[in-house]
């Protein structure tokens, strides 16, 4: 995952007094500015659930380094599903929009000696054809991209392990029990590999749509091939807000979470692995949920969105970032002749992700999990959430460690930095920092100038008045 590039910090200049100041350095009063904290936690796997009454789409972007003729995708699904594919670029965007932004307390330094100018900166296929001999059904077979699909229905774990094997799907030896066990709860299986002559690089993210809400997460097909823990990233698309139903989950209070001068950063991800730990590796973080307009993700998707801060996203200008952010077109596997145009499969993918779902009540749930190998034996369940409030991934914190370093002035020069209480304290001790004799050595721009001017030209009338007066 691309890194987070910095945020921006845009200087707002206070203006005060009757006159502009247009020139000067607006450093030389002082002023310090947080930018604002995101907490980023590298993911193994994301995935979006998208959920309405009349169908429910999983997301899921497919990560493989291997030999393309060795990869396989095996998902229980139940029923026909519609197989879709997306782009990495739908991650990203609801990844940015809604990623945990946390901003320190306000540092409350003390004010800069008043030196005239007020100069203050503000930091602000075709289905297939019935029963076969082998005990497996094939419900559906069609190509969807790079990748040959096939849905299956099986009557015994055994008749399904040897049909994929017998059709080039390689499902790996720590995978097949898990397998065995859906085929036993009576599941259906969609499978996925690469048509011949595909690459891995040519593996894109794959949506799956079935009729009805569904809101459970395979959890347990997550398992294979990972090791002690895996970070899962997940957001549920709906009209509410959602919570994990048979698993533990926890929201972190702003009111916990304190802002470190010291290191110019929060204990939010303190707080988070604490209560992970706390939940034996099972627990999920709901880390927000949020209103969001569906025409402002589809406006994100399509102009190429990246990440660049808690300030948002922006089309990138990067060619290797647009290439990997792109739609394509779908293409015939055998002619090349394109079956749908790259806008085509950009608006059934958007279509999707809302569908059945009111842009006034549109609600993005984020969460995420970093589970132990030992909690991916059961599948993730989801339910409407009781608290149906908004959950904003905007934190605003009050709460702070140590204090902030504040500048400390010698007349209208910055003389270095001290604790905010000593910067206080000799602020205090200076008559708060105000100095009259600031204005002849600030070098003040021709504005302040004619300010100045006006001045003059009343100690000249007055002067004037009182030689009239001693003539009299």
């Amino acid at each position: 995952m691309r890194s987070n590039l910095a945020k921006a910090a845009l200087a707002a200049i206070t203006i005060s007094g009757s006159f502009l100041v247009l020139e000067g350095d607006a450093s030389a009063c002082g002023g310090c500015f947080i930018p604002t904290e995101n907490p980023t936690v590298v993911t193994d796997h994301r995935m979006i659930l998208s959920v309405s009454k009349g169908q429910s789409t999983l997301y899921d972007q497919i990560k493989y380094s291997g030999s393309p003729s060795s990869f396989a995708w095996v998902l229980p699904i139940s029923g026909t599903v519609q197989v879709g594919l997306s782009s990495d670029i739908v991650f990203q965007a609801l990844d940015g929009m809604t990623q945990t932004q946390i901003s320190p307390p306000p540092q409350n330094c003390p004010p800069p000696p008043d030196c005239g100018n007020n100069r203050n900166a503000s930091l602000a296929p075709t289905a297939g054809s019935g029963a076969e001999d082998t005990g497996v059904t094939v419900t559906k077979r069609e190509v969807v991209g790079p990748y040959e699909t096939v849905q299956l229905k099986a009557t015994s774990p055994g008749a399904l392990a040897a049909w994929l094997s017998t059709n080039g799907f390689n499902v790996p030896a720590d995978v097949q029990p898990v397998v065995d066990q859906y085929v036993n709860e009576n599941f259906d299986f969609l499978a996925l590999k690469l048509v011949p002559g595909k690459t891995v690089q040519d593996m894109r993210p794959v949506r799956v749509t079935t009729t009805g809400a569904s809101s459970v997460l395979p959890l347990r097909m997550v398992a294979a091939g990972t090791g002690s823990t895996v970070g899962i990233g997940l957001w549920i698309v709906g009209e509410g807000r959602y919570e994990t139903q048979n698993f533990p989950s926890f929201v972190i209070p702003t009111s916990d979470i304190a802002w470190d001068w010291s290191q110019n950063k929060s204990n939010y991800t303190e707080i988070r692995a604490q209560k992970t730990t706390a939940g034996g590796g099972k627990s999920w973080e709901i880390e927000s949920s949020i209103l969001l307009n569906p025409s402002n993700v589809e406006n994100a998707v399509v102009n190429g969105y990246y990440y660049s801060g808690a300030g948002g996203g922006a089309p990138s200008s990067d060619p290797e970032i647009q290439a990997q952010q792109a739609y394509l077109p779908v293409l015939d596997p055998q002619t090349n002749a394109v079956i749908k145009t790259a806008q085509q499969v950009r608006a059934e993918d958007l279509a999707t992700l809302f569908h059945g779902v009111p842009s006034a009540t549109a609600r993005v749930t984020r969460m995420r999990a970093d589970l132990a190998h030992a909690a991916l034996n059961a599948d993730l369940v989801m339910t409407a959430s009781q608290d149906q409030t908004v959950l904003s991934n905007v934190r605003q914190l009050t709460k702070e460690l140590n204090e902030p370093l504040c500048p400390v002035y010698s007349g209208c020069d910055t003389a270095g930095t001290a604790p905010r209480s000593e910067a206080i304290a000799r602020a205090n001790a200076s008559g708060g920092g105000e100095s009259f004799s600031c204005s002849t050595s600030s070098r003040p721009s021709s504005p302040t100038w004619l300010g100045l001017g006006g001045g003059f030209l009343a100690l000249a009338l007055v002067k004037a008045a009182r030689r009239k007066s001693a003539r009299s």
